[in-house]
């Protein structure tokens, strides 16, 4: 059967299905929750002028050497173009450093600034109490194992 025959059959999915999906299906609700999440974070790291993903960014930074852009891409589980667009805004604020790698200058690292140190620093406290305030929200189950199980979710079946 080819393409254009199978879209213009008349193939349809039950209301039943549907629902189904809408009552069961991990990658809606996950999605759903990490929208949720990343909202409250949002609003939470609004005063510093940050949003959720630049505190993640620069969090994943901050190691006792500078990381190189790769292994913080595939911590942040994103290509390397979209981590690149990521750091522009905070190394116009001068809150993060894009070096050569002395081994190898087609490598880049990455470091925090004084400035992106302190407001790091300045963010933690914020980032701890809106995550106390998710974790009690889960206290009924297992905010430990729904952790546990979201990090087995995340990683890649072919590695």
């Amino acid at each position: 059967m080819s393409k254009k025959e199978f879209n213009h059959n008349d193939h349809t999915v039950p209301f039943a299905n549907t629902l189904m999906v809408r009552d069961s299906c991990l990658c809606l609700h996950v999605r759903r929750a990490a929208r949720t999440i990343a909202r409250r974070f949002d609003d939470a790291f609004r005063p510093l002028d940050l949003t959720s993903g630049q505190y993640s960014l620069l969090m994943s930074l901050n190691r006792p050497s500078p990381p190189h852009m790769k292994d913080v891409a595939d911590l942040l589980a994103m290509d390397r173009t979209t981590l690149t667009a990521n750091l522009k805004p905070l190394e116009r604020r001068g809150l993060v450093e894009i070096t050569p790698d002395p081994k190898d200058k087609r490598g880049r690292l990455l470091s925090l600034t004084k400035d992106g140190m302190a407001l790091l620093a300045r963010a933690f406290p914020i980032w701890k109490e809106t995550q106390n305030q998710l974790e009690s929200l889960v206290a009924d189950s297992n905010a430990q194992q729904l952790l546990a199980d979201l990090i087995s979710l995340s990683q890649d079946p072919e590695k």
